[in-house]
Formats: structure tokens, sequence, C-alpha cells
């Protein structure tokens, strides 16, 4: 370009670029764990920032969504299902909750609380102001929307809190994140929902993997396995050709190790054999595939390896329980 010009583009122009962006990248190898983001389709449904003065507490029940929190200013206790003790939350501290745990913030523990829905608005962008007189906490929070089947191979393996420190391996990402979140949701200006929805996504994609980042050692499945220098080989090659038609030997070609070493040292991290987890993925890209499109199960047997339409119905029913054609039915209706 010549003469240093400048391209300002219009936030219809740039969706439109993003959505182009989106739809041609699937068409391209993708890391494991990007392929599951991507399957969940991540949207933020919801967010606000809370300015609470003690005493304050607000309780948060199970849902549909997974919510999230980042303390802009001050401190706060967050207790929850499944969380062994109270985490004490400080200003920078970034949490995600599972959406089946029922959780409470609160500025002192032995405050009493009241029930989300009675303080937020429908709308998102809200400041919402409530309390007492005392110290006030800032928060930006929300929730988001996410594909509960394309998100299934990650939330699974995740604990009822994520919380992410500023301390962490990841920090300067999450922090630079953080500081745009912050910068937005105190502005206020034109557009700030949608950007703060945007950034939101971002901070979920780099808080969960900080946290994948920080816990993988001595844990066991896939995602340890992606971690395993020489597994995580036979795991790309794995998730990202489904289509192939893989064996013991040819998997263990791709980890540079002998057959019966590969298949001792697999089984050991993922917790089964190397084909039973080549089918349980082969099920799960289905299952998103009959969920999101149209394709007909002759295509989408063979995109994940089936040479039939009676081999992929076989291999549906055994690790679903019904037939690739009962699911989609199920799903529709």
């Amino acid at each position: 370009m010549k003469g240093g010009a400048k391209i300002h583009l219009s936030s219809c122009t740039i969706n439109a670029l993003q959505s182009r962006f989106v739809i041609q990248s699937s068409d391209f190898l993708m890391d494991p764990i990007e392929d599951v983001f991507s399957a969940m389709r991540i949207e933020s449904a919801f967010y606000a920032k809370l300015e609470a003065k003690a005493p304050w507490g607000i309780s948060f029940s199970n849902g549909p969504h997974i919510r999230f929190g980042l303390v802009v200013s001050g401190n706060c206790w967050l207790t929850a299902d499944g969380l062994e003790q109270p985490l004490a939350l400080t200003e920078s501290d970034c949490f995600i909750v599972r959406s089946d745990v029922r959780f409470v913030l609160r500025d002192d523990l032995q405050s009493q609380v009241i029930a989300c829905t009675e303080i937020f608005g429908e709308g998102s962008g809200d400041t919402v102001a409530f309390g007492g007189h005392g110290i006030q906490t800032d928060i930006v929070t929300g929730r988001f929307a996410f594909d509960a089947t394309g998100g299934e191979p990650l939330i699974s393996v995740l604990p009822p809190v994520v919380h992410v420190s500023m301390d962490g391996t990841r920090a300067h990402l999450l922090h630079a994140t953080l500081q745009l979140i912050k910068m937005e949701a105190a502005e206020q200006g034109m557009g700030a929902r949608l950007v703060v929805n945007r950034l939101a996504d971002v901070l979920f994609v780099q808080a969960v993997r900080a946290h994948l980042g920080s816990c993988l050692k001595g844990m066991t499945g896939w995602l340890a396995a992606l971690s395993d220098r020489r597994l995580g080989a036979a795991i790309r090659a794995m998730h990202g050709n489904l289509d192939r038609t893989w064996t013991v030997e040819s998997l263990a070609a791709a980890a540079g190790m002998s057959r019966s070493a590969f298949a001792q040292h697999f089984r050991k991290i993922v917790g089964i054999p190397p084909l039973d987890h080549l089918t349980n993925w082969r099920m799960y890209r289905a299952r998103c595939l009959l969920d999101n499109s149209n394709l007909p199960l002759a295509k989408i047997a063979e995109r994940i390896g089936y040479e039939t339409d009676g081999a992929f119905n076989r291999a549906f029913k055994r690790v679903v329980g019904v037939t690739p054609g009962d699911y989609r039915r199920r799903q529709s209706g």
C-alpha cells in the first residue's frame, strides 16, 4: 500500500471477514484442542459489571451456561460445589465455573447472599451496583453459550472451577486481554458490548489453555497424551485424518515407537487402547456433524473413516446407544 495509507474497516466488514475466515479455516488441519474449541461454537451470551460494596454476596445456580468472572479491583471469596475450600480472589484473578456447578461470590464468608436472578437485568453490558456501604469490589462477569456435544471432550476434564491468577505461565496473554476488557467495560463506548463479548471468548480459550498447561503433569486421558512428546504426534495424526484406515502399527510409526511399546504406553496414558480412542473420537465428530449439518449419513461415514453405512451404523450404535439416523431425529425433534 503506497504512502502509508490506513484502512478503516466497519464492524460489519470485520464480522463478515471473521465469518469467512471461520468457514475457510475448517478446511485446514487443526490441532485437536483447536478442533474442540471450534466445535464448541463458543458465544458470549451475557456480561455485566458488578460494583459490590461490603457487605455483599451473590449466588449463582447451575444451568446451561459456563460462567466466568474477572476481578477488576478489590477482593472476594468464591465457594462452589466440588471445591474443597473457599477460593480467595484478588485483583486481576479470573475464574471459570462449569455449567453444572452452583457457586457463591461474596466479600466475607459470613455475608448473606442473594440470588443472581434478583441482581441482573436482561440486557448485556449493564453495570449493577449493590450491597452495603463498605469497601467496593468490581467484577466483570458473564456466561457463555456453547454447543454441548462439541465441548464434551474438553468440558468433561475441567474441574468445577478453573482459577487462573496473573502469576501463571501465560499471565502476559491473560493480562493483555483482561486490560482490554477492563477498559471497554469502564468506558462503555459504541460497540462496547460486542467488543467485551469477543474478548471474553478469547479469555475463555486463554484461561482453559493456561489451566491445562499447568495441570497436565500426572494427568491421564487424551489431553495428557497430546502433551506427551511421542504420543502427541500420533494423537495429532489420528485426529487430523479420521478418514484414514489407521492401525496400531501405523499409529506407532507416527509416534516413532514399536507397536508393542506404543500400545502399552498409549493405554497407560489415555486409559484405553489406541483403536478404541480412535473409534470414540470418530463418534464424537459424527455427533457434531449430525447436530450441525445436513450431510447425508453416507457422507458423514466417509468423512470419519467408514467405507460403508453399515459399518458406521454398527459402530455408532455400539458407542452412542442409538443409530445415527435415530440420533439425528432426536436432536432435531
